[in-house]
């Protein structure tokens, strides 16, 4: 049963107690008080007192006494045995705490009140708390990491489906993670039944706690973040497609320029026009800005290409600003309601996790995207190696901070190397610290890749046709042709029929034989698209280290969901001292300490011989005997004691022994409320106005 005084799935440890645990009180006390390790919110019924029978016993209203102790009242006209306390409540960072007591008054006896087996957060409704908690990490960072991807390195992105996909699906994911978590706090933290989820008084309670109050903000901002990803994919990505056509279209304009220059030679040799008429301009008596009526000239064109190129600058600048923003206030409400809101060092831990947060975003959801362009664009729009060279530079910052936020926050939760091995949390910690350190040897490897890239194939009109199956007749005719003997035969049914019969009669009138070619026309371009990213070996490699990374990211996303449901080290260590503060030693054995006193009138000198049983954290027998120089036990008018923990600024704890017999007194029940070096004061009086104070220092528990 003490042992169920140590709180489970808890960032909060008790540390105190009145009545202490284990303790025998003689009468039953009017008000159970415990005391946390921090602050701690409770609720009507957090704190329940049972009597050995295994009835309730308390007013069931839970009191604030101030600082982190909280109380509950007992009905008057308890009877003597075995009394059974048990508490739930929520520490500050968002988890619950739960445990058990006893205490007796009177003497021990037996009781049949059951001790809770479920510890607060578990079962299924914790197993499904915490797998969405993971899960809205994950939609966090691929939304986040994901629509930076596109801002800082790949503006072309916002075009592609894949990537459009990958970012609209990270913001399902949080948006439906934040909503079922708001739905299970309420069972979460105190029941644990399944059929509460939907409990609307429930909910009533969540939407009044700073952790209720944080997924509410988190949907809001989520409505701003669905605004700014109709304007990324919406018209930020249509300017960048306008943008790659003009780019398309000067290049084939560029070509045929060229022919018109061959031309203009053969010309001017024949002195004439290809019409037949004498060369124009100001040899035929025209003049230079004579022109088509709405012709445009090319400074026109200079002008509207800047105004594009500032247009686009300005929604960029915009759209970065913004999702900045957003970005910033979905990381703060994880940081204002969990590890970070409470403990040492608050107002700072929280910017700095915020930090950690968006860079952990920048890293692993730029890393997912990168994958996805990598495996998944389509060949008229493979990622640059501009763009994958400035990720790598991105990256490689966010690694820099991770370092830097995260060695604040692990001296911040641990402080101590004890706690760095021997505590749950400081286990997950150096799991994840292996798992970070695979990451960027990872890393390392793809950055190396990244330097041996070459560069993406120009689209052309030919490879956008393909890409959407426009112009499967003419991959499938290239099928044809590069294929022999056997193989031939089949690739120039591809060919024929996609050419022919796909617009023929013979594909109207036979389904079987159209959806065929259909098939046929996807195989032909999705081949072309594999052999076009399988042309460089640079992206093959890369492709390998990035899969590589992500695999690590998925497993080190969990380690890190599970190191936040984890008591921190720091409290354990904490708690562990306070318990053994007023757990009983039942090694400790019987103290006893004599001290020669002189109170300087008749009669006034002497030995006081001081005893106490057993010398541990509780209760404890104490005898006091007082002998004159002749070591004959006499009796004096009046005996004090008193107990002092300076090192705790505890007492001192005055104790008036009751005489029973010549130079005897004693005195049972004597609290000792924690271990330490105490200092024992014994106040001798021999007359009414000879008195004199001698200690000594013993260490009891």
């Amino acid at each position: 049963m003490l042992a169920g005084a140590v709180p489970v799935s808890a960032h909060a440890a008790l540390t105190g107690s009145d009545p202490q645990q284990g303790s025998v009180v003689q009468e039953a006390p009017s008000q159970i008080s415990l005391t946390f390790s921090e602050k701690v919110a409770t609720s009507d019924g957090s704190m329940r007192v049972y009597d050995p029978k295994g009835k309730q016993v308390d007013t069931g209203d839970v009191a604030d006494l101030g600082g982190n102790s909280y109380g509950v009242k007992l009905r008057p006209g308890q009877p003597d045995g075995t009394f059974t306390v048990t508490y739930q409540v929520v520490s500050a960072d968002s988890h619950p705490v739960s445990g058990a007591f006893t205490f007796s008054v009177g003497a021990p006896s037996k009781t049949t009140v059951p001790v809770p087996g479920q510890e607060a957060g578990g079962g299924v409704v914790g197993g499904l708390y915490g797998f969405a908690r993971y899960l809205s990490y994950a939609g966090f960072i691929l939304l986040v990491g994901g629509a930076a991807f596109v801002l800082a390195c790949w503006q072309r992105g916002a075009g592609v489906r894949p990537v459009q996909r990958l970012v609209v699906s990270g913001w399902l994911t949080l948006a439906v993670a934040t909503l079922a978590m708001l739905l299970l706090r309420g069972s979460y933290t105190g029941s644990g039944k399944l059929g509460d989820v939907f409990d609307l008084d429930l909910l009533s309670d969540v939407l009044q706690t700073k952790t209720g109050a944080a997924l509410i903000s988190r949907l809001l901002l989520l409505a701003a973040a669905a605004l700014f990803i109709a304007v990324l994919f919406g018209a930020y990505a249509r300017q960048g497609e306008e943008d790659d056509e003009e780019n398309i279209e000067e290049s084939e304009g560029g070509e045929a320029g060229e022919e018109g220059v061959e031309e203009d030679v053969v010309r001017e040799a024949d002195g004439t026009e290809s019409d037949g008429t004498e060369r124009g301009g100001t040899e035929r008596g025209g003049t230079e800005t004579d022109r088509p009526e709405g012709a445009v000239s090319e400074d026109d064109d200079e002008l509207s290409d800047a105004d594009d190129g500032s247009y686009q600058r300005d929604l960029t600048f915009g759209l970065a600003i913004g999702g900045g923003v957003v970005a910033t206030g979905l990381a703060a409400s994880w940081a204002m309601a969990e590890h970070a809101s409470t403990g040492l060092q608050a107002g700072l831990a929280m910017p700095l996790d915020i930090l950690h947060l968006l860079a952990v975003a920048a890293w692993l959801g730029g890393l997912a995207t990168l994958l996805v362009a990598l495996f998944r664009a389509p060949s008229d729009a493979q990622i640059e190696t501009t763009a994958v060279r400035r990720f790598s530079r991105v990256a490689f910052g966010s690694v820099l901070v991770l370092t830097a936020t995260g060695i604040y926050q692990s001296w911040r939760q641990v402080g101590t190397w004890s706690a760095l091995t021997g505590t749950s949390y400081g286990q997950l910690l150096l799991v994840k610290i292996g798992l970070v350190a695979v990451l960027v040897g990872i890393a390392w490897i793809s950055r190396r890749w990244t330097t041996q890239l070459a560069e993406a194939p120009a689209a052309t009109e030919k490879d956008r046709g393909t890409a959407t199956g426009e112009g499967a007749e003419d991959g499938a005719g290239a099928a044809d042709e590069g294929v022999e003997d056997g193989a031939g035969a089949s690739a120039g049914a591809v060919g024929d029929g996609a050419s022919a019969g796909a617009v023929g009669d013979g594909g109207r009138d036979d389904p079987e034989r159209a959806a065929q070619l259909a098939r046929q026309r996807v195989a032909v371009a999705t081949a072309r698209e594999k052999r076009l990213r399988d042309a460089d070996p640079g992206r093959r490699g890369l492709r390998r280290s990035v899969l590589a990374e992500a695999g690590v990211a998925v497993v080190l996303l969990a380690v890190t969901t599970a190191l936040t449901s984890t008591e921190p080290g720091r409290t354990v260590e904490e708690a562990k001292a306070a318990n053994a503060a007023v757990a009983p030693d039942t090694q400790s054995g019987a103290l006893a300490l004599d001290m020669s006193f002189d109170t300087g009138g008749r009669n006034g000198k002497g030995v006081v011989r001081l005893e106490i049983d057993p010398a541990r954290v509780g209760a404890n027998e104490m005898h006091v005997y007082v002998q004159g120089p002749d070591g004959k036990a006499y009796d004096i008018p009046e005996v004090k004691v008193a107990f002092t923990l300076e090192a705790k600024d505890i007492g001192p704890l005055p104790v008036v022994p009751d005489h029973i017999a010549t130079g005897h007194w004693t005195a049972d029940g004597v609290q000792i409320p924690m271990a330490g070096d105490w200092n024992i004061e014994v106040t001798v009086r021999t007359s009414d106005i000879d008195q004199v104070t001698v200690s000594k220092n013993a260490k009891i528990g």
